[in-house]
């Protein structure tokens, strides 16, 4: 059995732009520019995932969806400042598995890795559900399976052709889920304007609500964000990765950010009470037919499903490649996870195992999937702030410049501090059930690392950092 130890974090850092032979062998190929990058992070999020959880949320919040989506906005901005430094660092395709165990050590490494599958698998199956729920809407003759696998199916089979072909159809449908999702928002302006309602405080009021119920709709809301965590994954795959992903992770926040205050302000202002659409599940197809008819409904739904499968397209393919991270390492069994397709550069075992999770989607509620799958998103968040920290502790150890003054402890030290603390406290508030089958598996992970470590008798060790 491969020894975690001492391979958990061979081969993160690189001194160089240009792909080297990765452990194990096999490598990713570096084919992706950063327009690609930041298509396949927002493709990755969806312009349109915005309208998933606004009718959970807005419940949960007693309409203050905007509120929740700013203070999640807050924690993911941190968390992004993080996850740029550590980009920039380390250029291997494990993101928050490969950071954690470089700074924070291989252990480490391996159990943030294993929590954060959670969202990282899991998120192709919420995709599909999702897929299911608004055609369901739409063509409620059609049973749901038959939208879930649908979806897994044309996913799996782009992601299997390569990186660089997903990448370019992922170009072509953010543009037009962006196109639909800019239409909803002048038709909602419009449905504003018309029925005489006043552009106030709406949503952002926070005397009118409890942080109890503020954050726990805002926990909700960090697979809104995760696809500037997702481009971290695509480092070995990146021509100019030190300079593109830092980029990229910076450009999806931002823009996201604004993009998804300025939907939900106009959806809770058109509907400050949103049991008034009726089921809240479904609430945004209601929505676009309220402001636009069933013609413009069709088209919603329609620029929806470009977003279901740009979803799939980059989930997929993030999770492949975090579960190969893991499997070239041999901290999950090399002989399944850590292989490369020789003709396509892909992870080919690995999509298809996250295209089976993904079908399983039949048996889940959208409420459930997306608690779960937070609970991964915030343990990654919180381990790569942790990971920051723990580079500045060790650069000063070793004496560098860099790591001293008040301008390095503000960016490595206390803005990281402050984004693990609100990181936290968004995972306390995720609901009872989701924390537990979370810790559930998080006990598994620490199971898994005992059979490695030899009941942890054998002492975890990892390689010297390379600049």
């Amino acid at each position: 059995m491969p020894d975690l130890s001492s391979r958990a974090t061979e081969g993160t850092a690189i001194p160089t732009d240009q792909a080297q032979d990765a452990p194990g062998g096999a490598r990713l190929r570096r084919s992706l520019k950063l327009r690609h990058i930041v298509f396949l992070g927002l493709a990755f999020m969806a312009p349109l995932a915005v309208f998933d959880t606004f009718g959970l949320v807005s419940e949960a919040t007693n309409g203050h969806v905007p509120l929740a989506y700013l203070a999640v906005l807050f924690a993911v901005g941190l968390t992004a400042l993080s996850y740029a430094r550590m980009a920039r660092r380390i250029t291997s395709a494990g993101s928050v598995y490969t950071y954690a165990g470089k700074a924070l050590g291989s252990p480490v490494g391996f159990l943030v890795g294993w929590s954060a599958t959670l969202d990282y698998v899991l998120l192709p199956m919420l995709n599909a559900l999702l897929a299911a729920i608004y055609m369901g809407a739409v063509v409620p003759v059609v049973p749901a399976w038959v939208w879930v696998l649908s979806t897994v199916v044309v996913c799996t089979a782009l992601n299997l052709v390569g990186v660089k072909m997903a990448a370019k159809v992922n170009v072509a449908l953010v543009i037009i889920q962006a196109g639909v999702a800019i239409a909803f928002l002048v038709f909602a302006v419009r449905a504003i304007v018309t029925h005489g309602e006043s552009f106030g405080t709406t949503g952002f009021d926070l005397a009118t609500v409890s942080l109890p119920e503020l954050f726990g709709g805002a926990s909700l809301l960090a697979l809104s964000f995760l696809g500037f965590d997702a481009v971290s994954t695509l480092s070995e795959e990146a021509e100019h990765p030190r300079r593109d992903i830092p980029r990229a992770i910076l450009l999806i926040v931002a823009a996201a950010g604004v993009f998804f205050l300025a939907i939900t302000y106009a959806m809770q202002t058109l509907f400050p009470d949103v049991s008034a659409v009726g089921d809240i599940v479904s609430a945004s197809p209601e929505i676009a037919e309220y402001i636009g008819g069933a013609a413009f409904q069709a088209v919603f739904v329609g620029g929806y499903l470009t977003a279901v499968l740009g979803c799939g397209l980059t989930q997929q393919m993030s999770a492949a490649r975090l579960l190969f991270a893991m499997g070239r390492d041999g901290t999950l069994p090399r002989v399944v996870f850590g292989r490369v397709d020789p003709r396509t550069g892909v992870p080919a075992v690995n999509v298809l195992i996250v295209g089976f999770v993904a079908a399983s989607a039949v048996f889940l509620d959208l409420g459930s999937a997306a608690s779960l799958i937070n609970f991964g998103a915030y343990v990654a968040f919180a381990a790569v702030n942790l990971a920051v920290i723990g580079f500045w502790v060790r650069d000063r150890r070793a004496g560098r410049v860099e790591a001293r003054g008040p301008v390095a402890a503000a960016l490595q030290l206390l803005l990281p501090a402050l984004g693990f603390v609100v990181n936290v406290a968004l995972w306390i508030s995720l609901d009872t059930p989701a924390k537990v089958v979370g810790i559930i598996w998080a006990l598994l992970g620490v199971g898994a690392l005992a059979l490695r470590m030899g009941g942890f008798r054998r002492t975890a060790r990892t390689s010297n950092l390379e600049e």
